[in-house]
């Protein structure tokens, strides 16, 4: 069984920073990439940041210069820091993670945290 577990959330006012952290555990194998998304209530869920296992970034237009996605696979976590805070960034926040486990070795499937909520006061 495999669980992405996040934290980090809370509330800020504009222009703060906030870190969230995922910590990815169970029996797994291999972790390909990993990374943020958002959803913001009536809105679809949103490519914030994402990471591959060689390191290779991607961030939306939205987000660049801002944000900053960092990983650490030894530790199956990865991290977004989140500068310069603006109340559209004010959304439920996930992250997931391609990855196979110990049962499956070369099957890889997208798991998915519970979300945690950020809020941004202006």
């Amino acid at each position: 069984q495999v669980q992405l577990v996040e934290s980090g959330g809370g509330l800020v006012q504009a222009g703060g920073p906030l870190r969230l952290s995922c910590a990815a555990s169970g029996s797994i194998f291999r972790i390909n990439g990993m990374g943020w998304y958002r959803q913001a209530p009536g809105k679809q869920r949103e490519l914030v940041a994402s990471v591959t296992s060689g390191g290779r970034i991607n961030y939306a237009g939205s987000v660049k210069g801002r944000f900053t996605i960092s990983r650490d696979n030894a530790k199956n976590t990865v991290h977004l820091q989140m500068n310069s805070l603006q109340p559209e960034d004010t959304a439920v926040y996930y992250c997931n993670a391609d990855l196979s486990t110990v049962s499956a070795t070369m099957v890889f499937r997208l798991y998915w945290g519970q979300g945690t909520q950020v809020t941004v006061s202006s």
